[in-house]
């Protein structure tokens, strides 16, 4: 099932990146399975994405953060070594994007048993936070309206 969203995006403005998600998701299918990861909430603003890397090295890894994407690649040299007579584990490059929210920055990046950890934190500036306003205690009356201050100009 296709949408045609192009009448919602002739009229509005600044939504572009909106509209790429939405034209990944509609892709979803094509999406890569490997390697096997999970994204975890921690709280309110911390992220960690957990990617299963079994037989990479770090030395085999490139984590970039580049706007809102995260990518992770992994190269593996094609080299076998042995005779085998079954391969479960894939020892094959891989490519693995992650599109991440305005303000989502990558926090740390550590391995551990073959499980790569990937901190992310959102960070909302100061300027976008909630701000409580103070409410004023003057009374005013229907009665009363504001005064209008008239200024006096001389003129030469």
């Amino acid at each position: 099932m296709n949408f045609d969203l192009t009448p919602l995006f002739r009229t509005s403005v600044g939504f572009d990146r909106m509209a790429q998600l939405l034209d990944q998701a509609n892709r979803i299918d094509q999406t890569p399975s490997y390697p096997p990861y999970n994204i975890e909430s921690i709280d309110d603003n911390n992220y960690l994405i957990t990617l299963a890397l079994a037989g990479f090295s770090d030395e085999d890894l490139t984590i970039t953060s580049e706007q809102n994407t995260l990518t992770v690649k992994g190269k593996k040299d094609s080299e076998v070594q042995g005779k085998f007579i079954h391969r479960g584990i894939a020892n094959r490059s891989f490519e693995r994007r992650f599109q991440l929210a305005d303000h989502v920055k990558v926090r740390a990046a550590n391995m551990n048993n073959g499980l790569l950890h990937i901190e992310l934190e959102r960070e909302i500036p100061e300027a976008m936070k909630p701000k409580n306003i103070a409410i004023g205690t003057q009374q005013k009356t229907l009665d009363q309206k504001p005064e209008i201050v008239k200024e006096n100009k001389d003129v030469a």
